[in-house]
């Protein structure tokens, strides 16, 4: 070749290669053979195959899902974008006061820094785009229905009684009528009487009343004592005390007749039947008394043990009883916020009486039996050391007596007349209240703790006082 002559060059082309390069290198083996093989061997040896080493082709079986990422954000950004089509299809009121009733019926806030009304309006565009063109409307109807419950839940309501509570109604009124029509009566007569003829008597009552001094004082447990009461005839007094015991006393002497074994805990209150004294009532129920651990106790007048129990409170306290005054019922303060009435001769609970918000701590039955209540005149006391009279015919307050230093434990009505009420309290004295004037008769001090409970002798002759100085003191005119 001379000098003179042209060199042509050719461009090598490249050669791309699709498919796995395992599978070209299994071909070119394939055809040129396995290494050191004869190029005239035997036939059966040029027609095995033989396994490759791949040299630096990497093998994995992990796999980088790209596609599903790529789908995800895709998805997204159509949301997005269907998201804003549906927002520029809502319409929105150009009000900014209305604006601003749609935001906070989604719970969102009215305004935020630095936003105007077109601001607002764009904000609640997109919530509504987010929550539904119809959020307001669902919001509106959950707030109403809400409204609706609420409404039902004070309406007074209504439910089929059991056959022995239209038998207990139907009783109390055939007993409550008359009773009643005697009451007023009476009333009249009184009211017929001449005026000096009332007024000398009122004085009469108010002079004794003022000379009230300390008659009797005796050590009546080992624990404080809770409440006191006198029996129908004015001859006995029973006491209750935080050491699960109840004793009788007799008057005016203060000697320790009986005493009635049976509750466990502090007792609350103990009760007289209205006909404990008669000699035919000997072998039934004479006492009935409650305890914290919500038990109720039926007692006569021959054993120390319980006749029977009054089960259904447990495990709520039961503050105080009554009987009514046909002795027939058993009134129970519960701190499940309720009240029952216990029928005793039917041996059942009559009606569970539910309305109060929180315990129960307090009742009284009117004269006649008709009304849970004391007459259409009621006194109350508070934690706020006051005394409220309250007329149940004007549904009003009458007068509030600023009666103590503490708060107010108790208040009882004269029981014959109702001519005055005397009030006790934990700043450790009891007094005496004109029914009148309101004005304080006597403050009956004595006790060197707070004064638990108070009562007044059906004869009005002693006043009694239990104490948390574990003493009881009766108090009668010098």
């Amino acid at each position: 070749m001379s000098d003179d002559e042209d060199v042509i060059y050719v461009r090598k082309q490249k050669t791309l290669h699709y498919g796995s390069l395992e599978e070209q290198e299994r071909s070119r083996l394939a055809t040129v053979g396995p290494p050191g093989a004869d190029s005239d061997g035997e036939g059966t040896s040029s027609s095995v195959v033989q396994p490759a080493e791949t040299g630096h082709v990497n093998i994995s079986d992990e796999y980088m899902e790209l596609e599903e990422e790529m789908n995800r954000d895709r998805q997204a950004l159509l949301e997005e974008f269907e998201r804003r089509k549906r927002a520029r299809q809502i319409n929105v009121s150009t009000d900014d006061g209305e604006v601003k009733k749609n935001l906070r019926q989604l719970g969102e806030p009215i305004c935020l820094f630095g936003e105007g009304p077109a601001d607002r309006r764009s904000r609640l565009r997109d919530m509504l785009a987010k929550l539904g063109e119809d959020a307001i409307k669902k919001k509106q109807e959950e707030e109403e229905e809400r409204i609706q419950q609420e409404k039902d839940q004070e309406s007074t309501w209504y439910h089929e009684g059991p056959d022995s509570l239209r038998i207990s109604r139907s009783w109390i009124a055939s007993y409550s009528l008359p009773r009643a029509k005697n009451r007023l009566e009476e009333a009249r007569r009184e009211q017929n009487q001449p005026e000096a003829t009332r007024t000398a008597h009122r004085q009469e009552l108010q002079k004794n009343l003022q000379a009230m001094s300390i008659f009797c004082s005796q050590i009546g447990d080992t624990r404080p004592i809770s409440y006191c009461q006198f029996s129908p005839d004015s001859k006995m007094l029973a006491t209750a005390s935080w050491s699960g015991l109840c004793k009788l006393w007799n008057i005016p002497n203060c000697d320790l007749v009986r005493t009635l074994q049976g509750h466990n805990c502090n007792v609350g209150a103990i009760v007289w039947h209205p006909h404990a004294m008669e000699s035919q009532s000997e072998r039934v129920c004479a006492l009935a008394s409650c305890a914290v651990d919500g038990s109720v106790k039926l007692w006569n007048m021959e054993s120390s043990d319980p006749l029977a129990d009054v089960e259904g409170h447990a495990p709520h306290r039961v503050s105080r009883i009554a009987f009514h005054p046909s002795g027939r019922f058993l009134g129970t303060c519960c701190f499940d916020s309720s009240w029952r009435l216990w029928d005793l001769e039917q041996g059942e609970e009559v009606l569970h009486q539910e309305g109060h918000a929180k315990p129960v701590y307090c009742m009284a039955f009117q004269t006649d039996g008709s009304v849970c209540a004391t007459g259409y005149h009621i006194a109350t006391g508070s934690e706020d050391n006051t005394c409220k009279i309250w007329d149940l015919r004007r549904r009003t307050c009458l007068y509030t007596i600023p009666a103590h230093m503490n708060l107010v434990s108790e208040v009882k009505y004269q029981r014959a007349g109702g001519q005055f009420i005397v009030t006790s309290s934990y700043d450790n004295s009891a007094k005496v209240w004109s029914n009148k004037t309101w004005q304080p008769l006597r403050t009956l001090s004595g006790h060197d703790g707070k004064v638990m409970c108070v009562d007044i002798a059906p004869d009005s002759q002693f006043i009694a006082t239990a104490s948390y100085d574990r003493t009881f003191k009766l108090w009668a005119p010098e």
